[in-house]
């Protein structure tokens, strides 16, 4: 899954992207390109299975995060576009920070303001896009419109009107019939975006647990957290911030949530790892992220629960408490599922 990291100039976004992923943003990079890089997943749950288990490895989910080209404001330049519309996320990220040493584009800080901004940018563009396709579409019909035209003309009428009225395209709750007819031109308010506001550092305890599509962060602490070695250290320094948990750690976990992802799991001497999946994924298919060949080939599958596992201490005492269940093609995963796949090919 992919998430593009969005805003204006001197909103945080590349320092959140460099936290994220570890990958430095060059200081004098072309204008205009996007950089991307792989945010591993801190999962507690991993960690647990991976003390039980001793593997030599241990891999945590991924997350692959797009640092988009800077919002320009009323300038009708797009550069960002292109980048965004290839992910599966939005995060608008807004400076909410005052600091002497780092300039606004606007003057002055109004996080509100900035938000309002990078919403009517998403909206020209896919206003764009839209009378551009109906402009196409006017030109292909004057030799006859075929269904598939006439369905795809009529959903985008719809959408012009809601973004005409400053409304995203995925207010209008489009069936899937609807959907599969503008697919191709990946609107960006159709995709679903998190609001992440770039907070001074006193106010991220605060702001903590207001959830939604808001999410706060404060990039200066993250860089400090992350220069620290010691975890008890870290653990420390979050509770005096009255903080369970890094802003990095929650800022996945909220995309995730927003992309209606969860994790499975995989356990054994060479490996504890998390595997991504879409909520109400069928077995077979959660078995073929690991592999083609064990969904094609899929059998059953035996699934312990992770309170079952970590509550018996060992995957034998789990399966020897009766703890251990085979399912069928028709199983639908659960967060959680430590799994076993059985296949043949």
């Amino acid at each position: 899954m992919k998430i593009a990291l969005l805003g204006l100039p001197q909103s945080g976004k590349k320092t959140l992207f460099t936290l994220l992923t570890g990958r430095e943003v060059p200081e004098h990079g072309n204008e205009g390109e996007s950089l991307e890089g792989v945010a591993p997943i801190r999962d507690p749950r991993v960690d647990v299975l991976s003390e039980i288990a001793k593997p030599d490895k241990t891999r945590y989910a991924e997350n692959k995060v797009v640092l988009c080209p800077d919002v320009s404001e009323g300038t009708g330049r797009r550069e960002w576009l292109d980048a965004a519309r290839r992910c599966d996320l939005l995060c608008l990220v807004v400076r909410d920070f005052a600091s002497e040493s780092v300039y606004h584009p606007s003057g002055s800080v109004d996080a509100d303001r900035d938000r309002r901004t990078l919403e009517t940018e998403l909206l020209l563009a896919d206003l764009e896009l839209i009378e551009k396709r109906l402009e196409r579409l006017a030109k292909e019909k004057k030799g006859g419109k075929t269904p598939g035209q006439a369905k795809e003309e009529e959903v985008l009428l719809k959408c012009r009107e809601a973004v005409e009225n400053e409304r995203g395209v995925n207010s209008l709750n489009l069936n899937e019939e609807d959907l599969g007819a503008i697919r191709s031109l990946n609107l960006v308010t159709l995709m679903p975006i998190l609001l992440i506001r770039n907070v001074d550092e006193d106010r991220v305890g605060s702001a903590e647990g207001r959830g939604g599509n808001v999410f706060f962060i404060s990039a200066l602490i993250e860089k400090e957290i992350m220069e620290m070695d010691d975890p008890a250290e870290r653990d420390e320094y979050l509770k005096s911030l009255g903080l369970e948990s890094s802003g990095l750690d929650r800022l996945n976990a909220a995309a995730y949530d927003a992309l209606g992802l969860m994790s499975f799991y995989t356990m054994g001497k060479d490996e504890v790892r998390a595997w991504t999946i879409r909520k109400g994924t069928l077995a077979p298919a959660a078995g073929g992220k690991i592999h083609s060949d064990i969904e094609r080939g899929f059998i059953r599958v035996e699934v312990i629960k992770y309170d079952d596992l970590t509550a018996a201490g060992s995957e034998a005492a789990a399966k020897a408490q009766g703890k251990a269940h085979l399912k069928g093609k028709d199983y639908v995963m659960e967060d959680g599922d430590i799994c076993h796949f059985r296949f043949n090919v």
